[in-house]
């Protein structure tokens, strides 16, 4: 209904202005401070002062004036505070909040009719995921999501770098030494921990090994990148040999945080179907386009770029930029929008990639780079070469141990009566221990470097996952224990949702503070999905909990006293509340327990 309420506040204050004859192009229109009672402000009579050669708060009130509520629905009154307008909610928007709250799919916005693609994580497939690049996935999932629920038709994918250096190293390794020449033992029995191990062998012999073995080696690893260019089928199955392997290993941990890929797009695609050889020609004939330290370069410092973006090697070989734009442009063909999360230290190709797409001749105006900090832990930072880094997986690990914990120590202060098993516990403490790793990283800021704190991150009482997470399962309760099913909507249950979903019986400050709350919950996802923002949502959950708990503390649902009708009423809100927490979670990839 917040969005509902924002479209007639505008169209009242434009007609209004044109009245007037002021201008209609900045409404001026914020959301208040707690403190003030409206749930929309304009400051627009500061910028018309000037103008009107009368100070803001004349203005404001001139405009006040002109205003007829009576042909607004979701506004009851506008009040003016020196130079503001405040816009108070009618019970028509609050009642309308409620009942709409009720359904499941509470938040989601209306189908827009455009295709989005999403990058994230594309990682090389040489290894483990370390700890170091979880914000990738991460991020990228909660983008992917926040899109989708914002009405985008959303496609996730993992570009897959199969042909540079590295994979040919690790190809060639792979097919050069035994077991028996690896030191150790895989740290778990999955195909990336196992194969990383010929990869960190193979970089130790290029590196130690004598200069006519490491010579033999640099000649076989040339020839598997030369047989990639040219689209040689032998070369392609023995890199795809080693990368499949490894890559199914890394999505399978990819899975635990949940991050899922509609598609995995191979950079030797635009290698194969001669999209790389034509790209290739069409940058050599741009302006910018020189020979010189023996490969082919564009020059860029004319658009403020200092290093030149080399595209081909002397031998012929393209890089990875080059074969990123063939795919960049392929994104355009096929879809409307396009979003990639990148590493901060990929901020200069960031750059490079869209200059050159635009000399190319193409409109950038679709694509988005989502840059992020890396996550440290507080050891400090992370390697992932040589294999002395710290695994996700292990990150994952200890968050379920820690959170079992936690759980396990809070059995006995439980107030509902459902006991809990084995099974339930070991439930409750993944989605507790993994929502909290998720929770902790996607709520802050993607360009803020993080240190990532076991106390914050699993703190039940303080502003963390576990703490929203919380308030879920205590809305399940409270449903529950009032015979009805949380995750069904009000309208499919023994529950008369047009009495219950009466605004007027929830008169406390708590109800209608919690209500407002929920009404603003879609223009969250709106502004979020806009500005490619995920923490805002995050940011949202932790006030709506305190919002929340307020209301638990203030407002009895279903003690003997409560008057019937009041009753159903908080119910309905409890239900609402269920909803917008629920789908707020899910935008984030953590997952909301019925039980804590």
């Amino acid at each position: 209904m917040f969005l509902s309420l924002r479209a007639e506040v505008e169209s009242a204050l434009e007609t209004a202005l044109s009245t007037l004859d002021y201008p209609t192009d900045d409404l001026g229109i914020e959301e208040p401070p707690e403190d003030v009672d409206s749930v929309l402000a304009s400051s627009v009579a500061f910028r018309l002062a000037g103008e009107a050669g009368a100070p803001p708060p004349q203005v404001a009130a001139e405009l006040a004036e002109e205003i007829d509520i009576d042909e607004l629905t979701y506004v009851e009154a506008i009040e003016t505070q020196g130079p503001y307008l405040n816009f108070l909610p009618s019970e028509a928007y609050l009642e309308s909040t409620l009942e709409s709250a009720t359904a499941a799919d509470y938040g989601a916005l209306e189908d827009r009719g455009e295709s989005v693609v999403v990058e994230h994580t594309s990682a090389n497939p040489t290894g483990p995921v370390h700890v170091g690049r979880a914000r990738n996935p991460i991020i990228g999932d909660a983008v992917a999501n926040l899109l989708e629920y914002a009405g985008y038709d959303v496609d996730r994918h993992y570009y897959v770098n199969d042909a540079g250096r590295q994979m040919a190293v690790f190809t060639w390794a792979y097919e050069t030494f035994d077991e028996s020449d690896l030191e150790s033992e895989p740290e778990r029995d999955r195909p990336e921990y196992d194969l990383v191990r010929y990869y960190r062998k193979g970089n130790a012999f290029l590196e130690n090994g004598s200069e006519d073995e490491v010579a033999d080696a640099e000649a076989e690893i040339e020839s598997i990148m030369q047989g990639l260019e040219e689209g040689d089928d032998e070369a392609y199955e023995r890199v795809s040999e080693v990368v499949d392997q490894v890559l199914g290993g890394m999505t399978e941990c990819l899975a635990r945080l949940p991050a899922e890929f509609d598609e995995f797009v191979k950079e030797t695609r635009f290698m194969r179907n001669g999209d790389t050889d034509e790209l290739v020609a069409r940058l050599k004939e741009l302006d910018e386009a020189v020979y010189e330290n023996e490969a082919w370069q564009l020059e860029l410092d004319e658009y403020g770029i200092d290093k030149n973006l080399v595209f081909l090697r002397a031998d012929g070989t393209s890089l990875y930029p080059t074969r990123d734009l063939a795919h960049h442009e392929w994104k355009f063909d096929n879809y409307d929008r396009a979003v990639t999360v990148l590493g901060e230290d990929h901020k200069l190709q960031a750059r490079q990639l869209r200059t050159t797409l635009e000399l190319l001749g193409n409109d950038t105006d679709p694509l988005r780079q989502v840059l992020y900090s890396y996550v440290n832990l507080p050891e400090g930072k992370m390697s992932t070469r040589r294999g002395t880094g710290v695994d996700l997986d292990d990150l994952l690990d200890e968050a379920v141990d820690r959170a079992r914990e936690e759980v396990e120590e809070r059995l006995d202060d439980r107030i509902r009566d459902d006991d809990l098993d084995d099974e339930d516990v070991e439930r409750i403490a993944h989605q507790v221990g993994i929502g909290a790793v998720r929770y902790d990283i996607v709520s802050k800021q993607p360009a803020k470097a993080i240190t990532f704190e076991w106390e914050q991150a699993l703190d039940f009482e303080a502003q963390s996952a576990p703490y929203v997470q919380y308030v879920h399962a205590r809305c399940c309760g409270i449903l529950e224990e009032a015979g009805l099913d949380p995750e069904t909507a009000l309208a499919d249950q023994d529950l008369d949702l047009e009495s219950a979903a009466d605004a007027d019986l929830l008169e406390t400050p708590a109800e209608r503070e919690l209500l407002e709350t929920i009404a603003r919950f879609p223009a969250v996802v709106e502004e979020a999905a806009d500005d490619l923002e995920p923490h805002q949502v995050a940011t949202y959950t932790r006030e709506f909990a305190d919002r929340f708990n307020a209301f638990y503390r203030e407002c009895p649902v279903l003690a003997e006293d409560v008057d019937p009708e009041v009753r159903e009423a908080r119910l309905a809100l409890v239900a609402a509340s269920r909803h917008a927490v629920a789908n707020a979670l899910s935008i984030l990839g953590v997952e909301a327990p019925r039980s804590m």
